[in-house]
């Protein structure tokens, strides 16, 4: 098999892998930012977490902006990407700090409620972005273990 064609072979399920995830990531981030707007003044215990999911609707645009554009260059990159990790950290600290939340708006208790469906699927999806950062990272691992059995295949071959 020639190196042209076994390289590709190598990075398809890669590829196929990271479309994917990044495919999905744009559904969950728009899907948070339209909750996120609907239920913006539903969580009183914790206001934030409405702001938190607005923000992941821009994503979605700004990275179609960036390639459309070709703008993105490293440092303008590299700054979205500290942001973006810093705005999720953030809204984990805010979603896991009040698990579980009273749901129930109309209680005569003196805590805060927080809606439902804002709640659980802001938590939700945040469990969702660890599960594709997990399936993204094991894919790489896995990606670079075949790169190296390839590229040590080849040396004994021509050795």
């Amino acid at each position: 098999m020639p190196d042209s064609n076994r390289s590709q072979h190598i990075c398809r399920p890669w590829a196929v892998i990271l479309n994917c995830t990044l495919v999905i990531f744009d559904i969950i981030f728009i899907a948070q930012g339209v909750v996120g707007l609907v239920y913006s003044t539903d969580c009183p215990r914790q206001p934030f977490i409405p702001v938190y999911m607005c923000f992941f609707i821009l994503v979605p645009i700004l990275l179609a902006l960036s390639w459309c554009y070709n703008c993105c260059n490293i440092v303008l990159c590299s700054v979205a990407i500290i942001f973006y990790v810093c705005w999720f950290i953030t809204g984990n600290v805010m979603i896991y700090s009040i698990y579980e939340p009273n749901y129930n708006k109309n209680t005569t208790k003196a805590d805060p409620y927080c809606n439902k469906t804002l709640y659980l699927f802001a938590f939700w999806s945040t469990n969702l972005t660890y599960i594709l950062l997990g399936v993204l990272l094991l894919s790489y691992c896995c990606r670079k273990q075949r790169e190296a059995d390839d590229d040590n295949t080849r040396s004994l071959l021509r050795g």
